[in-house]
C-alpha cells in the first residue's frame, strides 16, 4: 500500500495525476460542478449519440422486436442473437468484402486479433504512433515486432527489406486518423508495399474514420479506395457511429479462425442484442449523414488553420491538437479555456511524448462555425 500512495503523490506533483470527472451530458454540452461548457473532448464526430429523433424512430422499432437488454452468454454459447448476423452481413455486403466479425469494444479487437493470428514465424511492424491497444495486442502475442518511424514509409520499406524473407508471415499495423496528432495515413502507399511480398498482410484501425471520412462514410480507406487490399480493417462503434463495439472486415477464413481462437471474443459475454440493433440501425443510414460530415470538416479545417505553428498543421481530421509542452502549463490552459465555458482536457504523457503535453480538441458535426470562433478568440486571449 505504501507504494501505491507513493506512486500517487508522484504522478500528483508532476501534474500527471487522473481521476474520474463528475459531468452531466446534455447533447454537445457538458455540466460540471455547475457550469455548462462546449464540449469540444467528444469521440461523438457525427452527434448520433444525442439525435432524439433517431432514438425516437429506434425505440418505436426496439419495442416491437422484443429484443433482450442483455445477451446473457457469450456468442459461442447462447448468445448469437440473429441480430449480430444481420450487422455482419450488413457490413460485409457494404464494405463489399467476404466478410465482417463483432466485438465488445475496439480493446478487445485490437488484444485478441493479432495475438490469435500470429505466432514465432510472424513478424509485426506498427507505426510508431499506433494507439495502446494495439501495442497491447502486439505485446500479448508474443511475435515478434519492431516499430517504424511515424508515416515514415521509407524506413518501413527498409524494414521490409531487411525482414520480410526471415519470416513467414509479416503483418504491417496502423491506424488511419491517429488518435492524438489527427493525421492520417497514406493507405495506398502501405498498400504498394505490402504487395511488393507475398507473405505481407496490412492491419488498419479505422477507430477515427468510420462514420466521418468517405463518400458513404467506411473511413480513409474508402476515401483513398483500397478496401479490399487491407487484410484485417478493424473499427469502433463506439465513436462517430454512437454506440459501442467494434469490428473487423477480412476474408471468411480469418473470420471462421478467429471464432475457433480468438480469447477475448470466446470468453466474453457478448453486447446486449438491443445495443446491436441500435448499431444496425445507425449503420444502416451511415451513408446518408453526408451533411453531418461536411460540417465537421469545415470546422475542422477552421480549427486547424487558427492553430498552425502550434500543432494545428499536424492534423488532417477533426482531432486536432494544441501542443503546449509541460504539464503544468497545459492543465493550466485547459482549466482556463473551462472557466470560459469550453470543456477540453489535456493529454498527458505516457499517453503522449514526454514534453508534448497537449490539448486535444475533438470536435463533433453539431458544433457550429460561431462557437469554434469563440473558442480560437478566447484561447489566443489565454495565450
Amino acid at each position: 500500500m505504501k507504494y501505491y500512495n507513493n506512486k500517487l503523490e508522484e504522478w500528483k506533483s508532476s501534474g500527471n495525476l487522473r481521476s474520474l470527472p463528475d459531468v452531466v451530458h446534455r447533447g454537445k454540452w457538458i455540466e460540471k460542478e455547475g457550469q455548462t461548457m462546449l464540449n469540444l473532448s467528444s469521440n461523438d464526430y457525427l452527434g448520433l449519440s444525442s439525435r432524439q429523433d433517431l432514438r425516437n424512430e429506434f425505440i418505436g422499432q426496439l419495442q416491437e422486436s422484443g429484443l433482450p437488454f442483455s445477451s446473457s452468454s457469450s456468442r459461442l454459447l447462447t448468445g448469437n442473437f440473429p441480430i449480430y448476423t444481420e450487422l455482419e452481413e450488413l457490413m460485409a455486403e457494404r464494405f463489399e468484402r467476404e466478410a465482417a466479425l463483432l466485438f465488445n469494444s475496439g480493446y478487445h479487437a485490437n488484444t485478441g486479433i493479432l495475438p490469435a493470428l500470429t505466432d514465432k514465424q510472424s513478424f509485426i511492424l506498427a507505426d510508431k504512433l499506433i494507439h495502446a491497444s494495439i501495442i497491447d495486442g502486439i505485446r500479448l502475442s508474443g511475435a515478434p515486432y519492431q516499430r517504424y518511424r511515424h508515416c515514415d514509409y521509407e524506413h518501413l520499406e527498409q524494414l521490409l527489406v531487411k525482414y520480410a524473407h526471415e519470416y513467414e508471415q509479416i503483418i504491417i499495423v496502423t491506424e488511419s486518423i491517429f488518435s492524438m496528432d489527427g493525421d492520417v495515413a497514406d493507405l495506398r502507399r502501405l498498400v504498394s508495399l505490402k504487395k511488393s511480398y507475398p507473405n505481407i498482410w496490412l492491419y488498419v484501425d479505422e477507430a477515427h474514420a468510420i462514420g466521418v471520412r468517405g463518400k458513404n462514410g467506411l473511413g480513409i480507406a474508402e476515401e483513398q479506395d483500397c478496401i479490399r487490399d487491407i487484410d484485417l480493417l478493424v473499427g469502433t462503434f463506439g465513436k462517430a457511429l454512437g454506440s459501442m463495439g467494434a469490428y473487423l472486415i477480412c476474408s471468411r477464413t480469418v473470420r471462421e479462425y478467429l471464432i475457433n481462437t480468438m480469447r477475448p471474443l470466446i470468453f466474453s459475454t457478448t453486447l446486449p442484442p438491443a445495443q446491436i440493433a441500435w448499431t444496425k440501425f445507425l449503420f444502416e443510414k451511415l451513408p446518408c449523414f453526408t451533411d453531418e460530415r461536411h460540417r465537421l470538416s469545415v470546422i475542422s479545417h477552421l480549427l486547424s488553420e487558427a492553430l498552425k505553428g502550434k500543432g494545428g498543421e499536424i492534423s488532417a481530421s477533426h482531432i486536432i491538437p494544441f501542443i503546449i509542452g509541460e504539464n503544468e502549463d497545459c492543465i493550466l490552459t485547459s482549466l482556463s479555456l473551462q472557466r470560459k465555458g469550453f470543456y477540453c482536457l489535456p493529454v498527458r504523457p505516457p499517453t503522449v511524448p514526454k514534453g508534448t503535453a497537449r490539448i486535444r480538441f475533438s470536435l463533433t458535426a453539431d458544433i457550429t462555425e460561431e462557437e469554434i470562433r469563440f473558442m480560437i478568440y478566447d484561447l489566443y486571449q489565454n495565450t
